[in-house]
């Protein structure tokens, strides 16, 4: 190294503000001039004291006539102020010695606060304040979106840096500026949008920015909304230059077998659908497919097809479920289905938890990277970095809202791993296993693989090679939310139940009257029917006055038993299903516990030694137990709107009548808020998935709804689903068009709005 090298400068820490900054991501000069303010403040006027209503915010001028610290039941600093007109008491629990310097007696001061009340004259709490005289601003003073470590003061002048620095030329082409203009009337720039937004006039209609219906709200949202529609549609041209196998069912195949031992008949949606991923599979660009369909409606059968499909072509599957008792369920469907089909062409179907003892793992993962493991069931252990896939060619993530971004493009990455090691082997490269064996050596070559219809990987494509990937979710998404965070997406959708599903009876109930539900319960239990009761938190919380789990697992216990250690040693004793009349076994189920204990609980149950199961939402998901016909949601207002949909079609599952209870709990001498009502309504009146997923999103919004947030997609800040439809389709139509014909603008537009987020639209 040559001694005149100039040593690196040390890099400077960050203080306190700036790395609050970064942790709400304003990073870029654009990323604070779109950091727009959640209120605004009128400090161009101030109001004479005499004039001022209590409860208004008003901004008063004038001298500090007294100032003491009162050492009563608490301390404070009490400063009376007079304007002339009337006088205000100012109160402060919280104050330092720079506080009782600038509130002297004589101090002229300007203050800002709200108007109180009281027996002892007008006082304000805690207002904001300092020295009077000085020239009032000309603008509204906005208020951010900010953390504890970032205060408006210093948000307020890195904002307006941030807005002189970033680069706010116009991105779009002259031909959709004109087409703007026929769904927003006068559409600013966006430079006087944002500077408008960031100091607004004193004279606005404050109704208009907080209801974000002012022309430069209009251009923001529009922006937004193009900046999206762009990047999802980028990322779907990217993923149809990659390539993935093309996989296509065998005559006499795995598919075919599998339709031929299926103990129930598809319904016509199901074929449907069946035949759309069928068609996407046997395509050589990786399938990008949203599988949706109400609670019950057979979406396991459709993957287990597509598994089908998959395999018949000698390549491996993974379907990934959120929890371990869903992807339990999965495998005991899949293991009937598919396993005597599999064992004589030597494949197996592997199981997968973090749960599972060392031994058993060890084998697993042997099973997975031989390939004799066909197909992969399990939970996040899927995507661990000692799993290695063979050759894995379809992967089907279930709950798919459920899992982070992270998750779900580790599990696509898997086949990327094993193509960059080399080729899949001789044997499962693009052919049936069956069909491999019957030909004979000459006939293994390169005519064969490609008359057989599969795909095998070019050496320089590997890194370009991608798995299908199927996403399920028993949340059906509204229009809105089809053409905007999923319109990088083919959606699937089973629109129809299994015949001789029973319709379920939802009934809104106070819990004043839980003693008649527990009857209810007994009655069910002496029919031989089995209960769900459903709690929302584990343990004891101040904070939230809810029952739980162990104390009603108690309660119910003692009110449907003879003692209960008895009836359990019966119970878990018996070969077949005890009557009602030897004992009510009462069961608990929680997160929390370990994995042995829950498989237990579940598979007493499931074989119908359990007559009631009372369960945190562990159960929300998968769980299917056709004998099971109530359901009991306890405050259930306190749940979200698909999770109680999602919980009420855990019954309903065979042929006889079921019910759901939702018990209620308004708080003391109160009434139930808004939303929970709504909630309540919603499920009593409707059974149909797709009309409870249109008024959850009505309620919460997109952010909720998609547990966005979480997982990182591309959120939408400042446009609005359920009122800006109209820029939604301006969007749409302007984002092909601008992809076609100004590429670069294109890219400019998204990297301006998105900036890395638009690399989570690949998951």
């Amino acid at each position: 190294m040559p001694l005149d090298t100039p040593k690196s400068a040390p890099r400077k820490a960050l203080s306190a503000p700036q790395k609050a900054l970064r942790k709400l991501g304003l990073v870029r000069p654009i990323d604070l001039a779109l950091h727009l303010p959640l209120r605004y403040e009128d400090e161009t006027r101030i109001v004479r004291l005499a004039d001022a209503r209590e409860g208004q915010t008003v901004q008063v001028e004038g001298t500090v006539t007294h100032s003491e610290i009162s050492l009563g039941p608490r301390r404070q600093l009490l400063v009376t102020l007079d304007d002339g007109s009337d006088t205000c008491t100012l109160r402060f629990f919280s104050f330092y010695p720079s506080h009782q310097k600038a509130l002297a007696v004589g101090a002229w001061v300007l203050v800002r606060g709200e108007i109180r009340g009281g027996f002892m004259g007008r006082s304000m709490m805690h207002p904001a304040f300092h020295a009077g005289g000085g020239e009032l601003p000309n603008a509204l003073t906005p208020v951010y979106p900010t953390s504890a470590q970032l205060p408006q003061v210093y948000l307020r002048k890195v904002v307006a840096s941030g807005l002189a620095r970033a680069d706010l030329s116009e991105t779009l082409p002259p031909e959709l500026l004109a087409s703007l203009q026929t769904v927003v009337r006068a559409p600013w720039t966006l430079r006087d949008a944002l500077r408008y937004l960031h100091q607004p006039g004193p004279d606005v209609s404050l109704d208009a920015l907080e209801d974000r219906s002012h022309p430069a709200w209009q251009r923001l949202k529009a922006e937004e909304l193009l900046a999206q529609q762009l990047s999802q549609l980028t990322a779907k041209r990217e993923r149809d230059a990659l390539r993935a196998p093309a996989l296509r069912p065998r005559p006499g195949g795995l598919h075919e077998q599998l339709l031929a031992v299926l103990p129930f008949a598809l319904t016509e949606a199901q074929r449907r659908v069946g035949a759309e991923i069928a068609h996407d599979l046997a395509r050589p660009v990786p399938m990008h497919r949203l599988l949706q369909g109400d609670v019950g409606s057979g979406k396991t059968v459709v993957a287990a097809l597509a598994a089908a499909i998959a395999m018949d072509s000698g390549w491996q599957c993974a379907l990934m479920a959120p929890t371990e008792i869903l992807a339990e369920q999965h495998f005991a469907k899949l293991i009937g289905w598919l396993e005597p089909l599999l064992t004589p062409l030597g494949k197996r179907v592997a199981w997968l938890t973090g749960s599972q003892k060392k031994k058993q793992r060890t084998e697993m993962l042997a099973l997975i990277a031989s390939g004799e493991a066909a197909l992969v069931v399990g939970t996040h252990a899927v995507i661990q970095d000692q799993v290695v896939f063979q050759n894995l060619a379809l992967a089907l993530i279930d709950e798919q809202h459920r899992f982070g971004v992270a998750q779900r493009l580790a599990l696509r990455s898997k086949m990327t791993a094993t193509l960059k090691e080399g080729e899949p082997s001789p044997e499962c490269r693009g052919t049936d296993f069956a069909g491999l064996q019957a030909l004979p050596p000459e006939g293994r070559g390169g005519d064969a693989k490609r008359a057989s219809g599969g795909w095998e990987p070019e050496p320089d494509a590997a890194s370009g090679a991608e798995p299908h990937l199927l996403m399920m979710t028993a949340t059906p998404i509204p229009r809105t939310l089809a053409m905007s965070y999923y319109a990088d997406l083919d959606v699937s959708t089973i629109d129809e139940l299994p015949p001789g599903r029973t319709p379920i009876v939802t009934k809104v109930v106070s819990d004043q009257r839980r003693h008649e539900v527990i009857e209810r319960i007994r009655a069910q239990v002496a029919q031989g029917r089995q209960v769900y009761w459903v709690c929302p938190l584990i343990e004891e919380s101040e904070a939230l006055d809810l029952s739980n789990a162990t104390a009603t697992h108690a309660e119910l216990s003692e009110a449907l038993n003879r003692p209960r250690a008895a009836v359990a040693a019966d119970l878990l004793n018996a070969e077949e299903p005890v009557p009602a009349e030897d004992g009510v076994l009462v069961g608990l189920l929680h997160s929390r516990m370990p994995v042995a204990e829950k498989k237990a609980v579940m598979a007493l149950f499931t074989a119908g030694h359990m007559g009631v199961l009372v369960s945190t939402t562990v159960i929300e998901v998968g769980v299917d137990v056709p004998n099971a016909s109530l359901m009991v949601i306890e405050h259930a207002e306190r749940f979200g709107l698909s999770q109680l949909h999602q919980l009420r079609g855990r019954v309903g599952r065979g042929a006889a009548a079921s019910a759901c209870v939702l018990l209620y709990s308004p708080p003391d001498g109160g009434r139930l808020s808004e939303t929970a009502r709504e909630r309540l309504k919603a499920m009593a009146e409707t059974n149909d998935g797709f009309e409870i997923a249109r008024r959850d999103l009505e309620i919460r919004g997109p952010g909720e709804f998609l547990g966005a947030r979480q997982s990182g997609a591309a959120m939408l800040r400042f446009a609005d689903l359920a009122t800006d439809g109209h820029l939604l389709d301006w969007a749409r139509s302007a984002a092909a068009q601008m992809l076609a014909q100004h590429p670069p603008a294109a890219e400019r537009h998204i990297a301006r709005w998105l900036g890395t987020k638009a690399e989570y639209l690949k998951a």
